[in-house]
């Protein structure tokens, strides 16, 4: 377990940046996902919700923070990428626009009839999959799950509800990814899987687009601009699909977003303290709480635009997260609470060091980070597994950092 929270600059920053590159998250594209998705009847605008009291604490301006629990109620953001990749599948195989469909439209008989008897397949640790899954049911199709060694059995449980096929390998995340496409090629299933390589690049870029349609409610929603975002990174798609909105959205001041991860999976950290910046992958168990963070491959279509619009990557140890979700769920006075699991609080956590350890002040100047800041953080899961929140949030689980935290910035 890592003795530092870690902080790397990019030296890729705003290097050949050409908003052509990603005109696909255009505010008018993103208006077209963010409408279909509004189709489902569930649908419901999650709360962007302001922590004046925090903001306060850490000398910044503005700390908002958008809470993903609320989302199709699913506990988790993850359904926005899964329920528009699939319609664009279906509406492929239908030959229609997607701006033709509604999502009742694909549940009907004829619709079913014309599809025929489809199967989706995906690896996941929990939220991606079970938004498959829920989505699947809801059209009355089927779904194939497969979820890494050291999965929560608790989300597997919540996965099989929805009526999947879902099962725990004895593999990573990565390598769990790899046996689904070998599955999807022996069954002809259709993979939905947020990560890219080349050969699969228009399902995850789908998926990317569902994720943006968040940016564009928090763009809706937040009184002004943002003047940075922390974004968990994961494979990276979620991060690439707010941040490319973003960077359309203010293209003259767009805010500096800094990615987050645990430090048995810090891709994006790794693939930044390379003095040429390439892509790095990270192998093994990758152990840590934060099981929707821990991958070691990053979605090589997300690092073309992460890799030159990011400041830094953190890479952080569990603990970090564990103090995130004890912040969000013992507020300060006055502000609202947020119940935020393992992958969903690593920002708050990071935030909150940044602004109040005296050891970290390098790392606080060089992002930029003063009293007129307005921070922007995403909860992208509520308490997925109750078990695990609970032995952290109210039994202390990862207490603390007792030792003396000491703060490294790498400065390209």
């Amino acid at each position: 377990m890592s003795d530092v929270l870690k902080i790397e600059s990019n030296r890729r920053l705003y290097a050949n940046v050409d908003l052509t590159d990603v005109h696909e998250f255009s505010d008018s594209e993103i208006e077209k996902v963010l409408s279909f998705q509004k189709t489902h009847e569930a649908y419901k605008e999650t709360p962007l919700k302001s922590l004046d009291a925090m903001a306060e604490h850490l000398n910044v301006s503005k700390v908002y923070v958008k809470d993903e629990s609320y989302r199709f109620g699913l506990n988790a953001f993850k359904v926005m990428g899964g329920i528009y990749s699939i319609a664009c599948c279906l509406a492929e195989k239908l030959q229609l626009p997607i701006e033709k469909l509604s999502f009742d439209m694909l549940k009907t008989g004829e619709v079913k009839k014309e599809l025929g008897d489809l199967t989706f397949i995906s690896a996941t640790d929990g939220n991606h999959g079970r938004g498959i899954a829920w989505v699947a049911r809801e059209l009355g199709l089927k779904s194939v799950i497969r979820m890494p060694k050291g999965s929560s059995l608790k989300r597997l449980a919540a996965i099989r509800a929805e009526g999947a096929d879902a099962e725990i390998c004895d593999v990573n995340y990565d390598e769990t990814v790899r046996l689904c496409e070998q599955i999807a090629r022996k069954n002809d299933y259709l993979m939905i899987q947020d990560t890219a390589w080349p050969g699969y690049e228009k399902i995850p870029l789908w998926i990317m687009q569902g994720y943006a349609a968040i940016a564009k409610e928090i763009s809706e929603q937040i009184p002004e601009p943002p003047t940075h975002i922390f974004l968990q990174a994961g494979v990276g798609s979620y991060a690439g699909g707010i941040a490319a909105y973003f960077l359309h959205k203010y293209p003259d001041a767009p805010p500096k977003i800094v990615l987050v991860e645990p430090d048995q999976a810090d891709c994006y950290f790794q693939s930044f303290a390379r003095e040429d910046g390439a892509m790095q992958s990270v192998g093994g168990d990758m152990a840590t709480i934060m099981a929707g963070l821990a991958c070691g491959e990053p979605n090589h279509t997300a690092f073309e635009i992460l890799s030159r619009y990011t400041y830094g990557a953190v890479s952080c140890p569990d603990e970090v997260t564990a103090l995130g979700m004890r912040i969000y769920g013992n507020p300060l006075y006055g502000d609202p609470q947020v119940v935020s699991g393992e992958s969903g609080a690593v920002t708050m956590g990071v935030l909150y060091l940044l602004c109040t350890e005296v050891s970290l002040e390098n790392g606080r100047k060089e992002l930029g980070i003063n009293e007129s800041s307005r921070i922007l953080l995403i909860s992208t899961e509520g308490d997925t597994d109750p078990q695990s929140y609970r032995e952290i949030v109210w039994k202390g689980g990862y207490p603390n950092l007792k030792r003396d935290l000491r703060g490294e910035l790498n400065v390209g």
